[in-house]
């Protein structure tokens, strides 16, 4: 009883439940959820263009659709550049930095596009995010001693993503 009343106190002062990845560290690190993420944010981009395409008009169901697409497309980016920041300040140490020092133009890069992907409907930039993220997984996995292979994604919008060929 005393939980809920903590929780009914904490939504009226509008206090935000805090949320982390694993600061023990638990030392489970994968680039996945980044790269889905932003495939979401391509495919939320190609279904915003598509239905531009099919509405002449803009009537409710048309605003509904497109809010939807735009939150998800949102979310779904600042998700992507979450993940990575978390790789790149509890997983990448000095030693990484010394083998691959384009790691941090790297993040910085995914992280300008993550933000341009939130702000547009740029298709070629929510690519250039995807592929940048995949850069990144490539030398994230190669710092663990696995070999990648590159396929295309088995959904839409079936960009190629990078996974450990185990």
């Amino acid at each position: 009883m005393i939980y809920k009343a903590l929780e009914i106190l904490d939504r009226m002062a509008g206090v935000e439940r805090a949320q982390a990845h694993c600061d023990i560290p638990c030392g489970i690190y994968d680039p996945i959820t980044a790269q889905i993420a932003a495939l979401t944010v391509v495919r939320m981009v190609d279904l915003m263009h598509d239905l531009a395409k099919s509405h002449g008009e803009q009537d409710v169901a048309f605003q509904n659709s497109m809010s939807r697409y735009v939150a998800s497309k949102e979310e779904h980016a600042e998700k992507a550049k979450h993940e990575i920041r978390v790789i790149w300040g509890d997983y990448i140490k000095p030693n990484h930095l010394e083998k691959y020092p384009q790691l941090h133009s790297l993040t910085h890069k995914i992280m300008q596009l993550g933000s341009k992907s939130r702000q547009t409907a740029d298709r070629e930039a929510a690519v250039q995010f995807v592929e940048a993220i995949n850069e990144f997984a490539e030398i994230f996995w190669e710092t663990k001693g696995v070999a990648t292979k590159r396929a295309k994604a088995p959904y839409a919008p079936a960009l190629e993503v990078v996974y450990p060929d185990l």
